[in-house]
């Protein structure tokens, strides 16, 4: 099984990359892969003889060639991080769940669409706000960068949802709860 590593170095040559395309369109013998990556006939054959080798095309009989496509998702699967459950303890029971997949080592990785989600995450953020202190806005997106780049998105969010006001340029905590 091909590892993302190695996958990625297999396709970090243009030419590979123009040979895999050309069966992903549907060239199956190295006349299609000639034809529809318009290179020399030496430079398709090192191609496919290096993408054979590493277990990512597959030769057949008389000639002809098969991508093993599936080895795109398996690499990805092997490579994607394994999501951590139990960081969101001290959560209510009800939240921990919502909150394991959206915010995975610290960083918001997934927003929920779901409005009764999506409020779970933005209370967990507003945790992050002193009730009783205002905020200059640099340092609302201080703290909101932390989780994610977009402090926009999060701070409008915060703010639409009622869990931050805003007046004058700084931000204080309006909702969420208070342990």
């Amino acid at each position: 099984m091909l590892d993302a590593g190695r996958l990625a170095g297999l396709m970090a040559e243009t030419d590979r990359r123009q040979v895999i395309a050309a069966m992903i369109l549907g060239a199956v013998d190295l006349e299609g892969v000639v034809r529809a990556t318009g290179l020399d006939s030496r430079t398709c054959v090192d191609a496919i003889d290096r993408l054979v080798t590493a277990g990512l095309v597959e030769s057949g009989s008389e000639g002809s060639f098969a991508l093993l496509e599936e080895s795109f998702k398996r690499a990805a699967r092997a490579a994607a991080p394994t999501p951590t459950t139990g960081q969101h303890q001290d959560e209510p029971e009800d939240h921990q769940r919502v909150l394991d997949q959206a915010i995975v080592d610290g960083r918001l990785v997934h927003f929920p669409t779901k409005r009764s989600k999506r409020l779970v995450v933005l209370e967990r953020l507003a945790q992050e706000f002193e009730p009783g202190r205002h905020y200059p806005e640099r340092e609302v997106n201080a703290l909101l960068r932390h989780f994610n780049d977009d402090v926009a998105a999060l701070r409008r969010y915060l703010v639409d949802e009622r869990f931050l006001d805003r007046a004058d340029g700084e931000y204080w905590r309006s909702g969420g709860r208070v342990d």
